[in-house]
């Protein structure tokens, strides 16, 4: 991965006029959304966490179970589907453009075999790294909603599914490529690790060695993306990264997870 030069995928939608976009001139580059429609999609972040909030109260306040995992899970994840639910009725409203093509989920990729081994081999690196650095061992949030064993089962499924899907649609997916138009691929590789980076800050208790291997580790997946042209591979890597600390975290039974 020498090579920096972001590599877009060519089938990316071409634009075509809408009724809703005909109020302004669509540009012809990729990615077709702008600043404005990264503002748009940010400010619809507090509605769409709020009623997945509201929802979730109102759902297991009817359930028997107080288990805080299948709650702050549900209440997580509804928020994420409907805020994707806001930028798919914008691509399409604004832009008359699919969902997933214009976020880039393509397969198969160039170097999919390598993409397949790169999360675990990744998440080694990340672990002599952090001894390397002292890190220290903490207990983060996610390990304190392991109460039981179905817990540990849903927050495993998710942290290996859902949870990367919906962070590479948003940060490589979507902001990525509007960074790399904007401000060139190394400054866009740093300026999208960074809110990844501080979105975990609170899991692991602001220390700087675990938010400077988050750091590195989405640096990484960013890599991923712009060298294959599909955020696919930058989900599978993420995805096998997280399964490796989790896969790791059951057979120790304390898990340093970076």
């Amino acid at each position: 991965m020498n090579d920096l030069t972001p590599q877009f995928p060519e089938s990316a939608p071409a634009l075509t006029p809408s009724p809703a976009s005909a109020s302004g001139p669509a540009s012809p580059d990729y990615p077709f959304w702008n600043w404005r429609d990264a503002a748009l999609f940010a400010g619809m972040a507090i509605p769409c966490f709020l009623l997945a909030i509201a929802l979730t109260q109102g759902i297991f306040a009817l359930l028997p179970t107080n288990t805080a995992a299948p709650r702050l899970m549900t209440m997580q994840f509804s928020g994420f589907a409907f805020w994707f639910l806001c930028l798919y009725a914008m691509l399409r409203a604004r832009y008359g453009q699919p969902f997933w093509a214009s976020l880039a989920w393509t397969a198969p990729w160039p170097g999919a075999a390598f993409t397949l081994f790169l999360g675990p081999l990744l998440a080694f690196s990340v672990v002599v790294l952090g001894i390397l650095l002292r890190t220290p061992e903490i207990q983060s949030s996610i390990h304190l909603l392991m109460q039981d064993r179905w817990s540990t089962l849903l927050i495993g499924v998710l942290a290996t599914t859902l949870a990367p899907l919906f962070e590479e649609l948003l940060f490589r997916g979507f902001l990525l490529p509007l960074l790399v138009r904007s401000f060139g691929t190394l400054l866009a590789i740093l300026l999208c690790s960074l809110p990844f980076t501080l979105l975990h800050g609170p899991q692991y208790q602001w220390t700087w060695q675990h938010l400077l291997l988050l750091f590195c580790a989405s640096a990484v997946f960013c890599l991923v993306r712009l060298r294959t042209g599909s955020t696919a591979a930058s989900t599978l890597v993420h995805a096998t990264y997280n399964l490796t600390f989790f896969t790791g975290y059951l057979l120790s039974g304390k898990g340093f997870t970076p």
